[in-house]
Formats: structure tokens, sequence, C-alpha cells
């Protein structure tokens, strides 16, 4: 299961985090139905426009797991997330993926960052 948070009102293409897609357990799917909504607005504004790029960068954690495996867990989450944004028309040139295993001082240790950055 994931849920994703975007910024209030109209998405604006600026630098920044555009919104986080949250994981709950060892979850990879990007696949719920408010998930892929949020995606399909990031999607959108960035497939009309040559001048941003879309860093994914993806978080796993939990209790005991070896560094393999949290590594592992978050390059899934970023491929599915990538592979979700390039099915909704973003160009796969425009997409850099950062599995970043349990590399976040966040509470939240399960998620992938969608960052907007200039090109």
């Amino acid at each position: 299961e994931s849920t994703i948070a975007l910024p209030s009102g109209d998405l604006k293409l600026q630098p920044g985090t555009a919104a986080t897609v949250s994981f709950e357990g060892l979850s990879a799917n990007p696949n719920n139905t408010d998930t892929l909504a949020g995606l399909r607005k990031v999607a959108n504004v960035l497939s009309d426009t040559n001048q941003f790029r879309v860093q994914l960068m993806a978080y796993a954690g939990g209790g005991g797991l070896q560094t393999s495996k949290v590594k592992r867990i978050s390059l899934s989450r970023a491929l599915a997330v990538r592979s979700a944004l390039i099915e909704m028309g973003v160009r796969r040139t425009q997409i850099d993926v950062r599995a970043l295993g349990d590399k976040t001082s966040d509470a939240n240790k399960n998620k992938v960052d969608i960052n907007i950055i200039p090109r």
C-alpha cells in the first residue's frame, strides 16, 4: 500500500520536492488510485517541458534489515515510481533514480521523494 503527499492547489513546476510517495512495510507498489492520480499530476506538468528533470530519491527502512536488503527495496520503489511516470508520458531521459536505503534523517524512511531539478 502506498500514499502520496502533494502540495495543495495547482502543482507548480519549480525546483524542490514536488511530491512524496510513502510506502507501508516492505511494499514497493505505488499502484493505488490516489497515488496514481498524484503521480499523474506530476507527469502532466513534466511532460510538457524540457527545462526540468525529475530526481527520485528512494528510501527504505525498518527494524533489523540488512543494508543490502534496504538498498534493494529502495531501488525497487524508485524503479516502480519511474515506470509509472514513464507510462504517464514523462520521458525516461528526464528521470534520475537514487536508491539511498535508510540514509535519511526523516522519520518516514519508507518513501520516494520526487524532486524537480533544473536541467
